[in-house]
C-alpha cells in the first residue's frame, strides 16, 4: 500500500516538474514585444476630438485582441492642440524631439495641418490625418503626409452633377475664409464651368451680425441656390440665421458639402430646423461589424464622458480615425524595427533653433512605404491609399425630411448620378430622384432664381452718346436730379419688360466714357455695378465672355455707305449693259442660224432668196435681223420656213421686250450711281473713310487693311453727312462704315444723298446685356421675339426713324442698285425651243429632198462614184424646184446654175429625166455620157423671161 502511494506521489511531482519545464521553455522561446511610439494631436476639449479619441483607443484594443500574436505594439502619446495652429505645431515638435515618435495622427483641422506637414517632411515622420480635407494639402508635394480621409475636391463633381441635373444656371458658394474654404473653390469653379458661380466669403471668427449682413446681401440677389462649405460649427450658425430672415422658404435651395452633412447631428442638433436641405455625403456601407461597433462605442463614450449626455453620435471622421490606427498597426507589423531610431542633425553655427537641429527618423521611410501598401476592409469602407490619399468612388445624395436624413440617390465616378436602383439619370425632366422635400416645405423643384425682393428694381446702365439720340438719350433733371432715358432701345427694353410674367422696375444710370468705349460699359455688369446695360450695344464674341446678351432687336451687320452721283448720259456704251456677253453672242449666233435655215428652205422655191451668192447671203441675214422689228419684206413660201420663223419671232419678241425694260432700268440707275462700289477700291486709292467714334468697327477696318491715318471718326448723323459731303479732296471721307441700324438712321434723314452698298460684315446686332446666367436674359429674349413678331414693333420704329415716310419717299438703295444684267441663263429655254424647231425642220427638209432624188443615189448602172453623185445632188439643190407650186405658171423656167456650161454655140434642149429605169436606152446613154464626157451647157434666154436648157449637140 505504501509502495503504491509513494509511486503515485513520485509521478505527480514528475509531471509538475515537466509542466513547469515546458512552460519555461515556451517562455524562453517567445519574442519580446516592441513598442512603436505614435503621437496623437487633437483638440482635446472639443466634442469632436473626444469622439475620435474614443475610436482611436477602441481601434488599438480591437486590433490587438484580434491579433494577439503581433509583437509590435503601438503606444499612443496624446497632445492637446488647444484649437490653435501654433500650439498644434508645438505639440508635433514636442512629439518629434522629446518622444521621438515614429508617426503622428492628426491634427484636427487643415489650418493646423499645414505647418505640421512641414515638420513631418523635415523629420521624415509620417503624419496621418483623418479630418484635414483641404485640397491645398497635397500629398504629391508633401511626401510624408498621408490623408486617411477624403479630399474635399472629390465631392465637387457630385455637387456639380446635382446642379446640372436640376438645370440651375447660377449658384452662390458660401465658404469660410481659410484653407478649408479656399481649397475647394478652384475645383468647384472648374466642375461648374458652364454655370455662373458667385462667391460669398465668411470669416471663421464672424459674429451673428456679420453673418446676417452677408445673408441680407445674398437675399437681394437673383440667385437662390446656395452651396455651403465650412466648418460645421460655423455652417450651422449660417443656416440658423438664414432661417431667421426667411431664406429657408419656398424657392430657395441649400446644398451642404460632405463635411457639414456628416456633422448634422453633432452636439445634438435637431434636423427639424433643416427641412428640405440637400447634401452630399461620402458613402459608408452598412455592415454587421459597423453596427456592433456603434453599440460598443456608445457605451464606452458615455462611460468616459458621462457629462455629455446621450445626444452625441458617431460620425464618419471617427470611423476614419479607427481605420487609420488599424492601417498603422498593420504597417508597423510589416516593417523592420532595426532602424527604429533618429539620426542626430548636425547643428549649423547660424541656426541653433529647435527646428534647425530637428532629428531625422530612420524608420519613417520604411513605415511610409508599408502604409502605402496596406489594403483592408475598414468600418468606413475599403481602405486603399492612392498617392497616399484615401480613394473614394461613391457619394450619397441626402435630403432632410422630418427628423431623418433620407438617401434619395447617389453619385459614382463611373456612372455619375444614379437612383436607388443604380439606374443612371441624366435629366430631371425624364427621371427623378426619390420624392423630395424642398425648403418651405415644398414639393416643387425651385427654379434657382427669382427677382430681388427689394421692390423688384434693377440697376440699368445706359451710355451717354454724342449723337444718334434716336437710339438712346439720357437726361438729368437739374432740380430733382432724376435721370430719365429715352430712345428706340429704351422703348424696346421697357416694352419687353411689360411682357414679363413679373414686375421689373428699371432704374437708369448714365455711363460716360471719354473714348465712348462700350467694352467698359459692358464690364460694369460683369463686376456687379449694374444688373443690366441697355442701349445700342453690339453683341460681340469678346463681350459675351463677360455677360449674357439677349436676342438682337435690330438688323445685324456692318455695311458701307457712299454718296450718290448723277452720271446721266455719261456712259457711251450703256446700251450694251442690259445683256451679258454670253447672251449677246448667243443671240447673234441664232440670228445667223435662223437666216441660214430660212435660206435653206426658201432658195429653191422663192425668187426672193435667189441670185448671186453675195445677194443670197445678204438677203438671208437681212431677213433674220429684220425680224427684230418685224419689218421684213421678203415672203416665205415654205411651210418649214414659216414654222421656224413663227417660233423665232416669239423668241425675238421676248428678247426685245426684256432688253427694252432692262435698258430703261439701267438708264434710271445711272442717274443715282454710287461714287464708290468696293472697299478694295477705297484702299487702293488711299481714300479716307469714316467710322462711328468708339465703335468696334474701327478694329474691323484695320483688319481689312485700311491705314490708321485714313480713318476718321464721327459722332452723329450730321457729322457723318458733313464729312461725306466734303469728300476726300476737302478733308472729308469717301465712305462711312457702321452698323446697318446706324446707317439706316442716317438714311432716314439723307436718303437722297447716300446709299448702302457692299460689303456687309456679319455681326449679331444690338442686344441688352445681363450678368452671366441671369434668368432675365432668357425672359427678355422671349419678350423681344414677341415684340418683333407682333404689331408693337412698327409704331416704335415709326416713332424714332420715320420708317413709313422713308419707305414712301426714298427707294431702297439696295434695291435701286441691284439691277443685274440679263444673262443666257434667263432665256436658254427660248433658245432651246428655237434650236429644236430649226433642227427638226432641217431634218424633215433633208429627208424629203433625199427621198425625191433617191434614184440618183441608188443607181449602180452608171458606174459613177459616190462623190460624183453627191456633187450632182448639190447642183440639183442649187437649182429651182420647178415642180413647186410657186412655179406652176410656166413650164420652163430660166435657171442660173453652176452646171450650165457653153463649149460651143450649138444648143440642145434636155427634157426632165425620167423617173423610171425602164425607159428607153437612149436616155441612159445620154445620162452616162453626162458623167463621162466634158460637155458644156449654156442657158439661152427666152422671150417670156424663163430659160431652156440647151446643149451643143442636137437631140
Amino acid at each position: 500500500m505504501n509502495t503504491t502511494k509513494t509511486h503515485n506521489t513520485f509521478l505527480s511531482y514528475f509531471f509538475l516538474f515537466l509542466w513547469g519545464f515546458l512552460l519555461m521553455e515556451v517562455g524562453l522561446g517567445q519574442n519580446p514585444t516592441t513598442e512603436i511610439k505614435v503621437g496623437v494631436v487633437l483638440d482635446l476639449k472639443t466634442n469632436f476630438s473626444k469622439i475620435c479619441l474614443t475610436s482611436i483607443n477602441m481601434s488599438l484594443s480591437d486590433f490587438y485582441k484580434d491579433h494577439p500574436n503581433y509583437r509590435r505594439r503601438l503606444a499612443l502619446h496624446v497632445r492637446d492642440s488647444m484649437e490653435d495652429t501654433v500650439q498644434a505645431s508645438a505639440a508635433a515638435l514636442d512629439l518629434i524631439k522629446n518622444e521621438q515618435v515614429s508617426a503622428i495622427i492628426g491634427p484636427r483641422t487643415s489650418m493646423q495641418a499645414e505647418f505640421m506637414i512641414k515638420l513631418a517632411n523635415k523629420s521624415q515622420v509620417p503624419t496621418i490625418t483623418f479630418s484635414a480635407t483641404s485640397p491645398l494639402l497635397r500629398s504629391i508635394s508633401n511626401p510624408y503626409f498621408v490623408r486617411a480621409t477624403l479630399d474635399d475636391s472629390s465631392q465637387v463633381k457630385a455637387i456639380a452633377a446635382i446642379v446640372k441635373f436640376y438645370g440651375w444656371r447660377s449658384v452662390v458658394a458660401i465658404y469660410v475664409d481659410n484653407e478649408l474654404g479656399e481649397g475647394i473653390m478652384h475645383s468647384f469653379s472648374n466642375a461648374l464651368h458652364d454655370v455662373d458661380v458667385k462667391r460669398s466669403v465668411i470669416s471663421p471668427e464672424a459674429n451673428d451680425d456679420q453673418i446676417l449682413k452677408e445673408l441680407y446681401k445674398l437675399k437681394t440677389r437673383q440667385t437662390r441656390v446656395f452651396v455651403v462649405h465650412m466648418a460645421s460649427s460655423l455652417g450651422f450658425r449660417v443656416l440658423q440665421k438664414a432661417r431667421e430672415i426667411q431664406m429657408m422658404e419656398e424657392g430657395y435651395v441649400w446644398l451642404l458639402s460632405n463635411g457639414m452633412t456628416h456633422m448634422m447631428r453633432h452636439n445634438g442638433r435637431s434636423l427639424e430646423t433643416m427641412q428640405g436641405l440637400l447634401g452630399v455625403r461620402s458613402h459608408v456601407p452598412e455592415s454587421k461589424e459597423l453596427e456592433d461597433f456603434r453599440l460598443r462605442w456608445k457605451r464606452k463614450f458615455e462611460k468616459e464622458n458621462p457629462s455629455m449626455g446621450d445626444d452625441v453620435e458617431l460620425n464618419v471622421f471617427a470611423l476614419w480615425a479607427y481605420d487609420s490606427v488599424t492601417a498603422l498597426a498593420l504597417a508597423v507589423e510589416e516593417t523592420d524595427t532595426k532602424n527604429l531610431r533618429y539620426d542626430k542633425a548636425s547643428a549649423s553655427l547660424n541656426n541653433k533653433t529647435d527646428l534647425g537641429t530637428l532629428d531625422v527618423s530612420r524608420y519613417g521611410p520604411s513605415l511610409l512605404e508599408a502604409l502605402s501598401n496596406v489594403r483592408f476592409k475598414g468600418l468606413a469602407g475599403e481602405f486603399k491609399l492612392i498617392a497616399r490619399e484615401l480613394e473614394s468612388s461613391t457619394f450619397d445624395i441626402i435630403n432632410v425630411i422630418g427628423k431623418k436624413e433620407k438617401v434619395i440617390g447617389s453619385w459614382t465616378t463611373r456612372n455619375g448620378l444614379v437612383d436607388l436602383n443604380s439606374k443612371k439619370m441624366t435629366s430631371f425632366t425624364t427621371e427623378r430622384f426619390e420624392p423630395m422635400i424642398w425648403p418651405g416645405p415644398s414639393k416643387v423643384v425651385p427654379k434657382g432664381w427669382q427677382i430681388p425682393t427689394d421692390g423688384k428694381k434693377i440697376k440699368v446702365g445706359v451710355p451717354v452718346k454724342r449723337g444718334f439720340f434716336n437710339f438712346v438719350k439720357v437726361k438729368t433733371d437739374p432740380i430733382s436730379n432724376v435721370i430719365t432715358a429715352t430712345g428706340y432701345a429704351i422703348d424696346i427694353f421697357e416694352a419687353a419688360l411689360k411682357k414679363l410674367p413679373y414686375s421689373v422696375i428699371p432704374q437708369y444710370y448714365p455711363f460716360e466714357s471719354p473714348d465712348d468705349k462700350y467694352n467698359d460699359l459692358v464690364y460694369q455688369v460683369y463686376n456687379g455695378t449694374w444688373d443690366a446695360v441697355v442701349g445700342d450695344v453690339t453683341i460681340t464674341a469678346n463681350r459675351s465672355k463677360y455677360v449674357d446678351f439677349t436676342l438682337p432687336y435690330t438688323e445685324s451687320g456692318v455695311s458701307m455707305m457712299v454718296p450718290l452721283r448723277d452720271n446721266e448720259n455719261k456712259n457711251t456704251w450703256v446700251f450694251l449693259k442690259p445683256w451679258s456677253l454670253d447672251l449677246w453672242v448667243t443671240t447673234v449666233c441664232f440670228f445667223v442660224l435662223i437666216g441660214f435655215v430660212v435660206w435653206l428652205f426658201e432658195h429653191r422655191v422663192n425668187n426672193d432668196f435667189r441670185g448671186p451668192p453675195h445677194h443670197q447671203i445678204g438677203t438671208s441675214f437681212w431677213f433674220s435681223f429684220s425680224t427684230m422689228v418685224f419689218a421684213h419684206r421678203e415672203k416665205v413660201v415654205s411651210n418649214l420656213s414659216r414654222f421656224v420663223v413663227v417660233v423665232w419671232c416669239f423668241v425675238v419678241l421676248v428678247l426685245t421686250q426684256s432688253y427694252t425694260a432692262n435698258l430703261t432700268s439701267f438708264l434710271t440707275v445711272q442717274r443715282l450711281q454710287p461714287a464708290a462700289t468696293t472697299m478694295r477700291d477705297l484702299i487702293r486709292n488711299g481714300e479716307y473713310v469714316g467710322y462711328q467714334h468708339g465703335a468696334f468697327v474701327y478694329d474691323i477696318l484695320i483688319g481689312e487693311g485700311f491705314d490708321k491715318s485714313k480713318l476718321k471718326p464721327f459722332g452723329s448723323a450730321e457729322e457723318c453727312d458733313d464729312l461725306l459731303s466734303k469728300g476726300t479732296s476737302k478733308d472729308g471721307i469717301a465712305a462711312a462704315f457702321d452698323e446697318v441700324a446706324y446707317l439706316k438712321a442716317i438714311l432716314s434723314q439723307y436718303c437722297s444723298k447716300y446709299a448702302m452698298v457692299e460689303p456687309t460684315f456679319k455681326t449679331a446686332g444690338f442686344g441688352f446685356a445681363f450678368p452671366k446666367n441671369s434668368p432675365l436674359t432668357g425672359d427678355v429674349s422671349r419678350a423681344i421675339l414677341n415684340l418683333t413678331q407682333g404689331e408693337e414693333m412698327a409704331p416704335i420704329e415709326n416713332k424714332w426713324f420715320n420708317s413709313r415716310s422713308l419707305a414712301s419717299e426714298c427707294p431702297d438703295p439696295k434695291t435701286a442698285l441691284s439691277s443685274n444684267r440679263l444673262s443666257l441663263s434667263s432665256f436658254w429655254g427660248l433658245f432651246l425651243i428655237a434650236g429644236i424647231a430649226s433642227f427638226l425642220s432641217f431634218l424633215l427638209f433633208v429627208a424629203t429632198f433625199l427621198y425625191e432624188h433617191r434614184h440618183t443615189l441608188c443607181d449602180d448602172g452608171s458606174g459613177g462614184s459616190v462623190w460624183r453623185k453627191l456633187t450632182f445632188l448639190f447642183r440639183i439643190f442649187d437649182e429651182k424646184d420647178i415642180k413647186s407650186h410657186t412655179f406652176k405658171k410656166s413650164a420652163v423656167h430660166n435657171v442660173s446654175s453652176p452646171i450650165t456650161r457653153t463649149p460651143s454655140p450649138s444648143t440642145i434642149q434636155i427634157k426632165p429625166w425620167p423617173r423610171s429605169m425602164s425607159l428607153n436606152r437612149e436616155f441612159e446613154r445620154r445620162r452616162t455620157s453626162f458623167f463621162m464626157t466634158e460637155e458644156r451647157f449654156t442657158v439661152q434666154p427666152k422671150d417670156d423671161g424663163e430659160s431652156d436648157i440647151e446643149s451643143g449637140a442636137q437631140r
